[in-house]
């Protein structure tokens, strides 16, 4: 998995595994506003998907993505796309305050959708969706990267689900980012485009704590929001933290911050630290600080020992060809509907909750 300087470009590309014959999952791509799409693009692709139309207001974001993605014929509209029969699941990107309305456009034409994360920057979008998603039988299912395109993520599940550290009692999950401040379009500085900084990538750290807890819902029970260095765009929150209590007993610390420094070689020292009953599990996704560049570390302490694991290229990225076998057959093996937006609903509760600390 390749590492880059910031987390917009950021596209991990694994093995090819394809689980259906060419032809058999077609998808397209719309509203390019995060280059996430690139690395949503990827794994279904990887997976056996067949990409066969792009949309986006702005031809040089088509441009851009016919570049890598030659096969994708630009569409004149979202409609296009929408009134192709032949297309079984809308992956997209867009503003993240949009999010949630072209998924229900995506639904009620009876084709799935990928949303990058987050998905949503209001419950009442949430609740929309939920509606919709019930009416029509469709699929609303979220980009959630940092354990879905990440190996040793992936690998920290099987051994959890496992038993290998006996009953999960808390995650912590620190998610710092890179700002790349110049390089970012309007939207991202403005509060209700974005949805706040717990809504926006506070999203991946609620995520992994419902997955590797097996907690099925959570109270917040503290949150907290600020700037601290930006103020020329003071709509930007710049650092965010929350408590969570699990349904099962199990507790959650995030912290996510725009505060990665150019000395790093990647664009966020990604950490996930797992405590359970007879062993904890730490995730150093992107980089061994001080050590080496590689990322997908994972470090596991239990009964038996110090466990020192790299699993870069060895444990792929199933997810995709589960999500592709889930849309064809009607199952949720990749992420149930229940799951995605509990996740959803906790950073929106987080973000409404949250007092402002500067």
């Amino acid at each position: 998995m390749s590492q880059t300087s910031d987390g917009m470009s950021y596209a991990p590309q694994g093995k090819s595994s394809p689980v259906v014959q060419p032809g058999e999952f077609i998808f397209a791509a719309a509203h390019l506003d995060h280059g996430h799409i690139y690395g949503q693009c990827n794994g279904l692709l990887e997976a056996g998907g067949e990409l066969t139309w792009v949309y986006d207001p702005d031809p040089e974001k088509v441009r851009a993505f016919r570049a890598k993605f030659p096969q994708a014929r630009a569409a004149r509209a979202l409609e296009e796309i929408l009134a192709d029969k032949n297309v079984r699941l809308v992956a997209a990107a867009a503003v993240p305050c949009d999010r949630g309305p072209l998924g229900c456009r995506v639904m009620e034409a009876g084709k799935d959708y990928f949303t990058d994360k987050t998905p949503f920057t209001t419950l009442d979008q949430l609740n929309q969706a939920r509606t919709v998603g019930a009416r029509t039988g469709r699929r609303y299912m979220v980009y959630y990267s940092e354990r879905l395109h990440v190996e040793c993520a992936v690998h920290a599940g099987d051994l959890v689900h496992g038993g290998a550290i006996g009953r999960v009692i808390q995650v912590i999950g620190l998610g710092p980012h890179r700002l790349s401040k110049a390089a970012r379009p309007a939207w991202f500085f403005e509060r209700a485009r974005y949805g706040g900084i717990l809504c926006d990538i506070g999203s991946h750290q609620f995520e992994q704590f419902l997955y590797y807890s097996g907690a099925t819902d959570a109270t917040v029970t503290s949150a907290a929001v600020g700037n601290f260095a930006n103020p020329d765009t003071p709509e930007l929150e710049d650092f965010g933290e929350a408590c969570l209590l699990g349904n099962n007993g199990a507790t959650n610390y995030t912290r996510v911050d725009w505060f990665t420094p150019d000395g790093l070689s990647t664009w966020g020292d990604g950490r996930t630290i797992i405590l359970g009953t007879r062993g904890y599990i730490e995730l150093r996704k992107y980089v061994n600080v001080g050590m080496d560049r590689q990322g997908d570390n994972l470090i596991l302490v239990d009964g038996q020992g110090e466990h020192f694991l790299n699993v870069a290229g060895k444990v792929g990225f199933r997810f995709f060809g589960e999500l592709i076998l889930d849309c064809l057959n009607r199952t949720e093996r990749a992420m149930t509907q229940a799951h995605a937006f509990k996740a959803a609903e906790l950073c929106l509760r987080a973000q409404q909750a949250a007092r402002r600390i500067t």
